[in-house]
């Protein structure tokens, strides 16, 4: 793809997150990341242990952003197929890697660890890829295309991601406004689609908490366009200050 706001998505792969057993830690970090340099995160999904599956979800999400980000099953275990599966999605054989296997040979002989036929299963990778480097376990992860495959493990994971930002096109930096709202979201819900309405290329969301002295809302506005970002936000403070003084009036607050 060749936006000009660059794109992207994850696929989380494994049926330990599907169910429960392990509870995801990667999307949040790859979220924060991506949006510190300027692109923007447009779908995630979670799919099963399933060759045939994982390759659908690739080629449907490779086509539709600018990168995918992929984390989990390329590991020494039977059920570790992101590899195999990734490779069916671009149509390409899987070979070990020279340089992947240097990388394993020369660690498992530090370790004193058996280069075992399990554990070089790590250095496959699909013809033409190349690696993606992991200072913690040194099993690399590969780029193939615009799809950067990557650990599942948190640690592994966010480390690989200092080798992948080298390689990616960086965007335009949303920036962001809060107001905190002494209200419910229903209490905002129509003069903040007004608003929403005068400003479209402002994302407003509204997020509820619970305040010591009752319900509140932050108003989150989020823009690349300055001058817009700049009045949807004074249109907002105004709004929750309006809102604010009348319920004070009728006794809401």
């Amino acid at each position: 793809m060749t936006d000009q706001q660059p794109t992207a998505a994850v696929l989380l792969i494994g049926d330990e997150i599907l169910s429960g057993r392990t509870k995801d830690k990667n999307l949040g970090f790859i979220a924060d990341y991506l949006a510190a340099i300027g692109i923007d995160l447009k779908e995630a999904r979670v799919v099963s242990d399933q060759e045939e599956e994982i390759a659908n979800a690739v080629n449907a999400l490779r086509h539709r952003y600018t990168y995918l980000f992929t984390t989990g099953g390329i590991g020494p275990t039977h059920d570790d197929i992101t590899t195999d599966a990734v490779a069916r999605a671009f149509g390409l054989p899987v070979h070990h890697d020279p340089q992947a296997v240097e990388i394993l040979l020369a660690y498992f002989r530090e370790m004193g660890r058996e280069p075992n036929e399990a554990r070089m299963r790590m250095a496959r990778v699909p013809q033409g890829a190349s690696l993606i480097d992991n200072p913690v376990s040194k099993a690399p992860g590969f780029q193939i295309g615009n799809v950067f495959v990557m650990a599942g493990v948190p640690k592994i994971m966010n480390a690989m991601m200092e080798d992948v930002a080298k390689r990616l096109t960086r965007g335009v930096l949303m920036q962001s406004r809060q107001v905190e709202f002494r209200g419910g979201e229903g209490d905002a819900a129509k003069p903040l689609g007004e608003i929403q309405k005068a400003f479209p290329t402002v994302v407003i969301g509204s997020y509820p908490f619970q305040a010591p002295d009752g319900f509140a809302t932050n108003l989150v506005l989020r823009s690349r366009d300055a001058d817009a970002l700049e009045q949807a936000y004074a249109a907002v403070r105004r709004m929750a200050q309006d809102m604010t003084e009348q319920g004070k009036a009728r006794g809401w607050a």
